[in-house]
């Protein structure tokens, strides 16, 4: 927790990514609220080591470091720590309030579970943290609002639950784009390629979570994080597809009210709600951050998402189902089926078909560690792997 009126102290785990420059933007806007002191990154040490100066961060960190790295930073007067046991260090430095892990991937999710018992706050936007480790990383959250989501929807919820008792919340409603193909036909959808899918309608993100988008895959991951985040079952978490694009998600209550948040599509929004905890910071001030408003020809439709044209969100909602083994292996399996897509080796319905068959396939136990859970992963992908040589990709 910040100290008492103190700045926060802001470490950033994915720093050179887009969510980790989104949460920067903000630290740079507010620097009586916020100071950074440490960044990490996996491998782009350039970026990595401008944005150290830029915030004036005295501690950074490599987990695959270029050659040369650690001279570059030496030159500048800030310890550059290289290998993924950095990522322990960064979880539990003392001069770090909240700890934001704005990374994919497993990696961070042992990093994630020192800041949780270091007492951190922590601001989250790694999903695969939640979803495939769940049951090792929620019961470590040890006071409320502790844990602070990132992606957009779930701070929607976050934000909507605000103040709520918890018995009262009833459902959680996840918003989607719709993403590039949402008015494709199925034969249309079967000559896209990996360039179109790249072409988001109206987020800007890195090519494995855009092309999820495009499928709606990351919509069912999400799905399944909900029901980590806000304790649900998973016949209480929905997704509807909402092309405007300002609504992030819905919440609806025990009395038949609903509550929904709203807000331009620009991730410094999420950030800012996670950083500053249980304060608004003033962005509306400035225009790029200002709602048009609800008259000003804001849509606010709503619709179910076409389970043809899109099988990955039910795939995924079958693997949140059946819990255990399913969701560590849907992330593997996923992670393999974008690679081969963005390499040209399966065309884009291909996606659902390897991570179908993978999930069909699978029939060990549930993992009863956290260490089980992560080797799923690898699980996942090699299989998937298997299930594309077999046809043909």
């Amino acid at each position: 927790m910040p100290r008492q009126g103190k700045a926060t102290r802001v470490a950033v785990v994915g720093a050179t990514g887009s969510v980790g420059r989104s949460v920067l933007d903000i630290c740079a806007r507010f620097p009586d609220r916020f100071k950074v002191t440490a960044l990490a990154a996996r491998s782009s040490a350039d970026s990595l080591l401008e944005l150290a100066v830029r915030f004036g961060a005295r501690k950074a960190f490599l987990t695959e470091p270029p050659a040369g790295a650690a001279k570059k930073f030496a030159e500048l007067g800030i310890d550059m720590t290289a290998g993924a046991g950095g990522l322990s260090e960064i979880a539990e430095l003392p001069d770090a309030d909240n700890v934001v892990f704005a990374s994919s991937g497993a990696l961070a999710i042992k990093s994630l579970q020192l800041a949780l018992r270091a007492g951190k706050d922590v601001s989250l936007a790694n999903k695969e943290s939640v979803v495939a480790a769940g049951p090792w990383v929620m019961p470590l959250v040890k006071r409320p609002d502790q844990l602070r989501p990132l992606d957009s929807e779930h701070s929607a919820i976050w934000q909507c639950i605000r103040g709520e008792p918890r018995k009262e919340l009833e459902s959680v409603t996840l918003t989607a784009s719709g993403g590039p193909f949402r008015d494709l036909t199925l034969d249309e959808m079967k000559r896209v390629t990996p360039e179109d899918a790249l072409k988001h309608p109206v987020w800007d993100m890195g090519a494995k979570i855009t092309v999820d988008s495009a499928s709606l895959m990351n919509k069912g991951i999400e799905c399944i994080e909900a029901m980590h985040l806000f304790g649900l079952p998973h016949d209480r978490v929905r997704a509807v597809i909402h092309p405007g694009s300002c609504v992030h998600g819905i919440a609806a209550f025990s009395d038949g009210t609903s509550k929904m948040v709203a807000y331009r599509p620009d991730m410094r929004i999420p950030a800012a709600a996670a950083l500053a905890w249980p304060d608004r910071l003033p962005l509306a001030q400035s225009s790029e951050f200002a709602f048009p408003g609800f008259g000003a020809g804001v849509s606010l439709d709503f619709y179910p998402p076409d389970p043809a044209r899109f099988p990955c969100l039910g795939i995924a909602l079958e693997a949140g189902r059946k819990g255990g083994a399913y969701p560590p292996i849907l992330v593997g399996a996923d992670e393999f089926a974008v690679r081969a897509f963005l390499d040209k080796r399966i065309p884009f319905l291909g996606i659902s078909n390897i991570i179908e068959s993978t999930l069909e396939k699978y029939s060990g136990p549930a993992p009863s560690t956290l260490e089980d859970a992560i080797e799923l992963i690898s699980l996942g992908g090699r299989m998937a792997g298997e299930a594309c040589a077999s046809m043909g990709g």
